[in-house]
């Protein structure tokens, strides 16, 4: 029974009795307690300890009943809380939020021990705010591209880079932005911008920006042969040395490097190219024979090996004799070891 319900009832039972006492009896009865004398009707002494106790029971009603809203509003506002605890976790945030009830409080606390995922499978729940953060985390883990500011991602969180990563490969020139503070992102990030910008930009920008990035041997191949496809206004003679020079280029790379190079540079740029290269870096001169050979430049190639010992370069030494003999091979022909 309800309170209001309770008082209703209490008041028309005190009043009947007060009624039906009043028509039996309306005379009036005395006490004396010590010196003070009382002298009231009777339906009064009738009706007084009715009376006590139903405000007592209404008193006492509603203090259970207090303390019984405080608990289950305590209850709705912990559940609405465990809901935005389990989005916290999910967003890979750090969770600081307060419960009220200490059920809440112990399922938060081995929530948070906990690293949630979501399933590929459609989720569906009663609460719009969760099946929204879903359906985003979702989207972020295909490939898409979510607005970050309505999820508050925490920045440092692998979902947030895999965010960002969607940001780079669905907008281009953001990924040329991230490479002009290259310094403020994490090297994978900067890889995947490199690679994005290396893709769809054309070597005048990717002149301005691939010094910001820290290189290694893959991303320097590949814009090596982004820089073959487009020699108009590709990468310099001392732009290839500096990169070459900072990765430690073995001598078999270099090699490979002029293969490259052969079929996309004019005879003169290669030779260039190639002459410079092996004037800084004596690692480089297989290299540079190579590409004498290839151009049919004999007589320079033997005035370069004459000036080593006969152990040395015994394979370019061995292809000129095969020319003077009238055979004529290349190092492409044969195993370079």
């Amino acid at each position: 029974m309800g309170l209001k319900a309770y008082i209703g009832f209490s008041l028309v039972l005190l009043i009947a009795v007060g009624v039906g006492g009043y028509a039996i009896q309306n005379g009036e009865y005395e006490i004396t307690v010590w010196k003070y004398t009382l002298n009231l009707p009777i339906i009064f002494w009738v009706l007084a300890p009715a009376v006590v106790l139903f405000v007592f029971s209404v008193l006492h009603l509603m203090f259970y009943g207090s303390v019984n809203y405080c608990k289950s509003r305590g209850f709705n506002k912990d559940e609405a809380t465990i809901i935005e605890t389990i989005k916290s976790i999910l967003l890979q945030k750090e969770d600081k939020k307060k419960f009220k009830t200490n059920g809440y409080k112990n399922v938060a606390s081995i929530l948070n021990q906990f690293n949630m995922d979501v399933k590929d499978s459609a989720f569906t729940s009663s609460y719009e705010g969760l099946n929204q953060v879903v359906s985003q985390i979702k989207d972020i883990k295909s490939g898409k591209y979510v607005n970050e500011k309505p999820l508050k991602l925490n920045l440092n969180s692998e979902l947030a880079k895999q965010n960002l990563i969607n940001k780079i490969n669905e907008q281009v020139d953001y990924a040329v932005d991230i490479l002009k503070k290259s310094d403020q992102f994490s090297e994978d990030v900067v890889r995947v911008a490199y690679l994005n910008v290396l893709d769809n930009k054309s070597m005048t920008t990717i002149k301005k920006v691939y010094s910001n990035v820290k290189l290694d041997k893959e991303m320097a191949l590949k814009l090596f042969l982004k820089d073959i496809d487009n020699t108009d206004f590709g990468l310099s003679k001392e732009e290839i040395l500096k990169i070459t020079k900072s990765l430690n280029y073995s001598k078999e790379e270099y090699i490979t490097l002029a293969k490259l190079y052969k079929d996309g540079l004019t005879p003169d740029k290669l030779l260039q190219l190639f002459e410079t290269i092996s004037e800084e870096n004596e690692v480089a001169m297989d290299a540079y024979l190579y590409v004498l050979l290839e151009l049919e430049m004999i007589e320079k190639a033997k005035e370069i090996l004459s000036g080593y010992p006969e152990n040395e370069f015994v394979l370019f030494r061995a292809l000129l004799d095969l020319k003077d003999a009238g055979k004529h091979y290349s190092v492409d022909d044969i195993t370079y070891n």
